[in-house]
């Protein structure tokens, strides 16, 4: 009898806390693999140490090609994807997915292919959408969808775009999440036929090598008139199951907020270069109009003074539009709790206190 004994559980801000309050609940004898991406910076995670004592169960980074274990937590690492095949995990250093690695939606999706009916998928706290086209693979192939209440999450967007996108099974506070899953692990899961699902079948980066097509029925979607944010390459763009997603050749993939913060990140670093260019091209003709003006070039020195005016000017402009859009372009639930490094060591000092 095939139970649902893949735990999947996703977040990003704030997710260090109510992954914690999720593995705490779990039985020693889970008869369940757990698998956690959180959004993490690269260099060393203590979050596999912070999850053990936690709970009851054993949390670990895996190596490539591991083969899962009923009670143990498996812990994407910092800069990888953790990826399903069969019954082995997989950890790449795949293209980013809506600009973060790891990412959410490659595990989801693997693990749903992988598995079907048998996973369990949660949505923790965390910003912008990842995770949502990965909860609508887990749906189309038979799993069970859990969100955190987005009342009570840190950060709601993560749960609130799943909520938008699809009819989840279970939208629980984050102390009832637990033992919703050790009841699901008794259950048996239910037969389906065939993961036909977009999301399940469609060509993604954690694929394989294969190229993507010119021309055809196997691209990913349609010619976007946009560029990819990391790479500048061309995007393809596709809507399934309400949820828009745009990819580029290396296999770069974002969903729609995901998109919208990266181009606003892509402006801001072009105004800021702007800003250095204008500021050393204004800070270069106040150099030459002094150095003109000591041989008595006034009419040279002149024209240098009028010229770092006038870039002075384009400057003091591109500056007063950063500041503006500090303020008028702040996407919701950005990450404010910090580097996530710092948030997992002052987590582990306090639990250790």
């Amino acid at each position: 009898m095939a139970t649902h004994d893949i735990v999947l559980i996703g977040a990003s801000a704030g997710g260090v806390e109510a992954i914690s309050a999720i593995v705490a609940g779990f039985p020693r004898d889970l008869r369940a693999a757990v698998l956690v991406v959180l959004h993490v910076s690269r260099g060393r995670s203590v979050l596999p140490e912070i999850l053990t004592r936690a709970g009851r169960l054993v949390a670990l980074h895996p190596d490539d090609g591991e083969r899962i274990q009923y009670g143990r937590i498996y812990v994407a690492p910092p800069d990888h994807h953790m990826t399903m095949e069969g019954d082995v995990v997989r950890i790449t250093h795949g293209p980013s997915e809506n600009g973060v690695r790891p990412a959410v939606d490659p595990l989801f999706r693997s693990a749903a292919r992988a598995f079907g009916s048998r996973v369990v998928g949660i949505i923790a706290t965390g910003s912008l959408d990842d995770g949502t086209a990965g909860m609508a693979a887990v749906k189309e192939a038979g799993g069970i969808a859990i969100v955190q209440d987005p009342g009570e999450a840190f950060a709601p967007s993560m749960p609130r775009s799943v909520l938008a996108a699809m009819p989840v099974d279970h939208v629980l506070p984050i102390g009832e999440i637990a033992p919703m899953v050790v009841a699901l692990v008794r259950e048996e899961a239910a037969s389906v036929s065939g993961r036909g699902g977009p999301h399940v079948v469609a060509m993604e980066p954690d694929r394989g090598p294969e190229q993507l097509a010119l021309g055809g029925p196997d691209r990913p979607g349609s010619v976007s008139v946009f560029t990819c944010p990391e790479c500048s390459g061309t995007l393809w763009e596709s809507e399934e199951s309400n949820i828009l997603r745009f990819r580029c050749r290396v296999g770069h993939v974002y969903t729609q907020e995901s998109m919208l913060a990266a181009q606003v990140d892509s402006v801001d670093r072009a105004l800021w270069t702007a800003l250095r260019a204008l500021e050393e091209r204004a800070a270069l003709s106040r150099k030459l109009a002094e150095r003109a003006r000591a041989r008595q070039h006034r009419w040279v020195a002149n024209a240098f003074e009028q010229r770092a005016i006038a870039t002075e000017d384009q400057a003091a402009l591109v500056k007063r539009v950063l500041l503006d859009r500090s303020e008028a372009h702040v996407l919701p639930d950005q990450n404010v709790d910090g580097p996530l490094e710092d948030v997992e060591l002052k987590t582990a000092q306090s639990q250790s206190d």
